[in-house]
Parts: C-alpha cells; structure tokens; sequence
C-alpha cells in the first residue's frame, strides 16, 4: 500500500465513511476508492482537491507531506543547536563491534541514522573506511564539523532510511535508535538488502526499541514511530552468527527529560 492509499483509508474509517459514500462524493466508482486503498492505482492529481476536501484535511496531509515535513523540522530543531543532542560520546556498541572486526584493514562501515555523527566520526578515528547518512540537513552539518574538529574523513550524506537502498558491500552495517523509523510493510526488503549486501563474515550492529504497556511514552516521542515487538529484530539473524542478542531497560536523558526505554540489540555475523 503507498502512502496515498494509506491515508486515504485511514481518513476514511476515522470519519466513518465507507467506499461507497467516498465514491459518490467524488463521482467515481467504489472500485476506484478500493483501489487506492490497496496500492493499485493512484487517484488523478484533478481529484486531490475534492478528495482533500472530502477527507477533511490538506492536500499536503493526503499525500503525507505534513506529518513528514513536521518530524524532519523536529529534529532539525533538535540539531540546530551549538550543543549535541544525543552527546559526543559514542555507542557501546561500537567497541562491541571493535572487538569483533577490529581494523587490521580499512573495513567499511555505514552508520546508518548517524544523526550528530558520535558514532560515525568515532569509527573514522580508529581505521575504518566510513559512509554515514541522516534524515536531516542540520545533523549532517554538525557531524561533518564534528568530523572535521577530529580530524577525519567520513562520507556524510542526506536520506531517509525508508528509501535508501544498499547498491555496494559493506562490512558493518550500524544502527543505533533508528529502526522505529521503518514501517512494518517495508522491514523484509529493508533487511534483505542490508544482508545481500554485507561481506562475508561482515557484521550487523543494530538495536531498535520496542513498546511495552508498562513504560510510559517517552516525552520526545514522534507520531512517525512504528512500533516493533520484542524479539521482531532477531529474526533477521536467524541464519547468521549472534553474538548478542538481548533486551535492555535503561533510563535516558534526551532533550533533558528523564525517562525509561526498552530497547532489543543485536550483533551479528554473516558467516558463509
């Protein structure tokens, strides 16, 4: 389903309207509206406005521009600032992956979500080959003064995790605090790229956090999470080596609000 058909079905139900009633309104047939909804075809750019009003809600909001363009602001905001957000120390789970792969060699390395680039400039400090890229433009600026404040190159660039696609290998693919950003419906090909294109005996840090009823939402929460179960991440890995696999509580910080999370982590290995 793409993000129209999304929306549009989601609009719908919370007006309680069905596609009959959508159709009319619009002189279309039901099958049309049905569709939409499902990902087969698109509605004509001369529909939007009726559909848009029909719905309730802008054009932007149809398409997902609003909600989209609300988070990324966010987070610019977040990163605007002399200050880094997340600090300058990095993940432990990169001297997990020191310890794992160390760098006898220039071994590649894609931090992927880098934010401030923490992670990305440390593995650049110690020998690694880096590529690193962000949703936003704020944080890339920073992670490259960052990078340059230490003296080191890393290949900074801007995109969104849910459309980046690995076309090269990599021999660590890292990711910290990022995964809730990718839907349900795009994880399989998600992971299946990451994989494909990870060398042999090349590894996987990542971690992602998962709900659990007894933790409160914590207060720099977005509406563009998507929620993973516990244990949904090991999954990928059942054909690979795990070094770790488990789930954490911890408490946190950010934005200077303290608050709980829950978080699964995993270290795995590609062995052929």
């Amino acid at each position: 389903m793409n993000a129209i058909g999304k929306n549009i079905l989601k609009m719908r139900k919370q007006l309680g309207m069905t596609q009959e009633e959508l159709a009319g309104r619009l002189n279309v047939s039901f099958q049309a509206v049905s569709k939409w909804e499902n990902g087969v075809s698109l509605p004509d750019v001369s529909t939007l406005p009726l559909l848009a009003k029909s719905l309730g809600c802008s054009i932007d909001s149809l398409l997902g521009y609003a909600v989209e363009q609300r988070i990324i602001s966010d987070y610019e905001s977040r990163y605007s600032t002399d200050e880094y957000y997340w600090g300058v120390k990095p993940s432990d789970m990169c001297f997990e992956v020191m310890k794992l792969l160390p760098p006898t060699r220039a071994l590649r390395v894609l931090d992927i979500g880098c934010g401030e680039g923490k992670d990305a400039v440390f593995f650049a400090k110690n020998g690694y080959k880096v590529s690193a890229f962000d949703i936003t433009q704020s944080g890339i600026d920073k992670a490259k003064r960052l990078a340059e404040k230490h003296r080191v190159n890393v290949n900074f660039f801007k995109a969104d995790v849910r459309d980046f696609r690995l076309e090269s290998e990599f021999d660590v693919l890292f990711c910290s605090g990022v995964l809730h950003f990718i839907p349900n419906e795009l994880r399989e090909e998600i992971f299946e790229n990451y994989r494909t294109h990870t060398a042999e005996d090349g590894v996987h840090a990542m971690n992602v956090f998962v709900k659990k009823p007894f933790i409160a939402v914590p207060p720099d929460k977005d509406s563009r999470n998507f929620n993973w179960r516990s244990g949904e991440l090991f999954g990928y890995y059942t054909d690979w080596l795990l070094h770790r696999c488990d789930e954490v509580i911890f408490d946190c910080n950010s934005g200077g609000v303290p608050h709980k999370h829950c978080m699964d982590g995993v270290i795995a290995q590609r062995i052929d």
